[in-house]
C-alpha cells in the first residue's frame, strides 16, 4: 500500500500547480505552495518510520514489468532527503510569502509547485532517464522564477543559468543514452555493480556523474552558480540551494553507491575535483562585497566537501550528514541575510552595516548560523565536520589524510570569510559618503540617513521575517542536541547504500529478474 502512494509525491504538486494556475484567487496558490513541502516532509518522516520494518519500497508506475516500468523507489536515504528538502523548501516559500513574492505574479505559486514536483520525482525515481526528465521538470520553472525575481541583474544571470543548464542537460541525456547502449538498461537496480564489471558502463556513467557535478556547482564548471543564484531574490535562492544542487548530489551518491559499489578506484578524479572545489569556493568567498554572493561561494565549497566525503570513504555516512547540515545552514543564512536585505534594500557589506546595534535578534541568529557553517558547537556543523573527518580517516589511506587537511584548511578560510561578513554587516559603522546600494529595477532606494551624523536610521526588521531563517537555525541546533536520534536513521540509510540487495529485490523482484534484465547488457 505504501509503495502505491509514492508516485503521489510527484503527481500531487503537479496537480496543485495546475489548480493554482487556474484559480483566480492567489490565496489558493499561496496555501498550496506552503502545504506541499510540509506534506513532503511529513511523508518523509512516515517513510522513515516505515523503513524500520521494510527497508525499501518500490512502485512500478504504469503496471509494466520490473525493469521496464518507471520505478518510484524509497529507502531510508530517500526518506531523509524528502524530510530535509521539505523543511528547507517550506522555510524558503514562507519567506517568499512574507516578502510579497506571491503578490508580484499569479504564476509564482504554480512555478514553485512544479519545482517541488521535479525535486520529489528526482529523489524517488530509480531510473536514469526519468531522473533526467524530473531534473528538467525542476529547471523549466526555475528559468521563469529567475526572470521574475531578484534585482536588475536577474536577466543577465538568467541567460547564464539557462545556457549552462541546457548544455549540461544535453550532456546528461547523452550520458544516459551511452549507459543504455553499453548496459542495455537505465534502471539503477539493473545497473547494480555494473560499473565495476564493465569499463564501458563505467565510462558512460562517468558522463552522467560529470553532468550532475556541473549541475551541483563543482569545479571547473562552477562559476555560474555564485553569479546566478545571488541574482534572484533571497527566498528563491534559498529554494534553489535546497533543491537544485542537493538533488544533483543525491543522484551522484545514489549512482556511486549502486552502480560503482563505492569503489574508490573509480573516485580519484572526482576526489581531486572535490578537493579543488573545497579550496576554490572557500578562497573565493573571502573576496565578494555582497553577502549572498559570499554565501553562494560557500555553497560551492560545501559541494566539494560532500563529494570528497563520498568518494574517499568506505561508506557515504559523512556525505549524507554534511549534505543535510549544509542544506539547513546555508538556507538559514540566506534567509537571515534576505530579511535584512528586504528592509535595507541591499546586501552589500559597505551599506548593510552596524546591524549588531540595530537588529540584535537577527545578529544572534546569524552568530549561531555562522557557527554552524564553520563547524562549531552547539550546531549541526560540528556533527557534520566530525562525520566527514571520521569518514575520510577510516580507510587509513594517504588520500584520506589529504582530504582531512583540505577540509580543515577550507574551514579555516571559510571562517575568515565569515568573520569578514560578520564585521562588514554587524560591527562596521557606515562611513560618511559611503557607497549607496545598487537597488533594483523597481527603483527601491537606500535607507534614509540622519542628516546630523550621517548614521543610518533605526528601523527594525519585522520579527515575522526572521521566523523562516530562525526555524532553520533551530533545526541545526536540534540536529546537534538530538543527534542520538538522527544517527540511527543515517546508519540505516548507509546500510541500504552499501548493501544494495534489498534495493535490487524491491525494484526488480529478485535475482531472477535482475539476470533477465541485464542479460543483454552487462551480464
Amino acid at each position: 500500500m505504501i509503495a502505491l502512494l509514492l508516485p503521489l509525491l510527484a503527481a500531487v504538486p503537479v496537480m496543485a500547480a495546475a489548480l493554482a494556475a487556474m484559480m483566480p484567487w492567489r490565496i489558493v496558490g499561496r496555501l498550496l505552495a506552503l502545504a506541499v513541502p510540509v506534506v513532503t516532509a511529513v511523508s518523509g518522516i512516515g517513510l522513515l518510520v516505515h523503513h524500520h520494518a521494510e527497508p525499501v519500497v518500490a512502485a512500478q508506475v504504469g503496471a509494466f514489468v520490473p525493469g521496464v516500468a518507471i520505478p518510484m523507489v524509497s529507502d531510508s536515504f530517500t526518506a531523509i532527503m524528502l524530510v530535509a528538502t521539505g523543511v528547507v523548501a517550506a522555510a524558503a516559500i514562507l519567506f517568499c510569502d512574507l516578502t510579497g513574492e506571491f503578490t508580484r505574479s499569479r504564476y509564482f505559486a504554480p512555478l514553485v509547485l512544479l519545482l517541488l514536483a521535479g525535486a520529489n520525482g528526482a529523489l524517488l525515481t530509480g531510473d536514469l532517464f526519468n531522473l533526467f526528465v524530473f531534473v528538467e521538470v525542476m529547471l523549466l520553472p526555475s528559468y521563469a522564477l529567475i526572470a521574475m525575481t531578484g534585482g536588475w541583474r536577474r536577466l543577465g544571470v538568467g541567460r547564464l543559468f539557462v545556457v549552462v543548464n541546457l548544455l549540461t542537460s544535453t550532456v546528461l541525456l547523452a550520458g544516459v543514452g551511452f549507459v543504455y547502449a553499453s548496459a542495455g538498461a537505465v534502471n539503477l537496480a539493473a545497473l547494480a555493480g555494473a560499473a565495476s564489471e564493465d569499463g564501458r558502463v563505467a565510462a558512460a556513467l562517468g558522463i552522467v556523474v560529470m553532468a550532475l557535478c556541473i549541475k551541483a556547482g563543482a569545479v571547473p564548471v562552477h562559476g555560474w552558480l555564485p553569479r546566478a543564484y545571488p541574482g534572484t531574490s533571497a527566498g528563491v535562492m534559498a529554494l534553489f540551494s535546497a533543491l537544485h544542487t542537493k538533488v544533483a548530489l543525491y543522484a551522484v551518491i545514489r549512482i556511486w553507491a549502486t552502480a560503482f559499489d563505492l569503489d574508490p578506484a573509480w573516485g580519484r578524479v572526482i576526489l581531486v575535483v572535490a578537493l579543488i572545489t573545497i579550496l576554490g569556493g572557500a578562497i573565493a568567498s573571502a573576496a565578494p562585497v555582497d553577502a549572498r554572493e559570499i554565501l553562494a561561494w560557500q555553497m560551492v565549497s560545501g559541494v566539494g566537501v560532500i563529494l570528497a566525503a563520498l568518494v574517499v570513504a568506505s561508506a557515504p555516512g559523512g556525505a549524507i550528514v554534511y549534505m543535510i547540515h549544509h542544506m539547513v545552514t546555508i538556507g538559514a543564512l540566506i534567509l537571515l541575510v534576505g530579511a535584512a536585505e528586504h528592509l535595507y534594500r541591499s546586501d552589500r557589506l559597505g551599506t548593510l552595516t552596524d546591524l549588531w546595534n540595530r537588529e540584535r535578534p537577527l545578529a544572534v541568529l546569524m552568530v549561531i548560523a555562522i557557527a554552524a557553517l564553520v563547524g562549531l558547537p552547539p550546531t549541526s556543523g560540528l556533527v557534520g565536520k566530525l562525520e566527514v573527518l571520521s569518514a575520510a580517516l577510516d580507510p587509513g589511506t594517504v588520500w584520506g589524510v589529504v582530504t582531512v587537511v583540505v577540509v580543515l584548511l577550507g574551514s579555516l578560510i571559510g571562517l575568515v570569510a565569515m568573520l569578514r561578513l560578520w564585521r562588514g554587516i554587524m560591527w562596521r559603522d557606515a562611513a560618511p559618503g559611503g557607497d549607496a546600494p545598487d537597488g533594483d529595477a523597481s527603483g527601491d532606494a537606500a535607507p534614509v540617513r540622519d542628516d546630523d551624523d550621517n548614521a543610518p536610521t533605526r528601523p527594525r526588521i519585522p520579527g515575522r521575517l526572521l521566523v523562516p531563517g530562525g526555524a532553520l537555525v533551530a533545526v541545526s541546533v536540534a540536529m546537534f542536541l538530538g543527534y542520538g536520534a538522527v544517527a540511527p536513521e543515517v546508519d540505516r540509510a548507509v546500510g541500504g547504500l552499501v548493501d544494495t540487495a534489498a534495493y535490487v529485490q524491491a525494484v526488480l523482484g529478485g535475482p531472477d529478474a535482475l539476470t533477465a534484465t541485464t542479460v543483454g547488457g552487462v551480464s
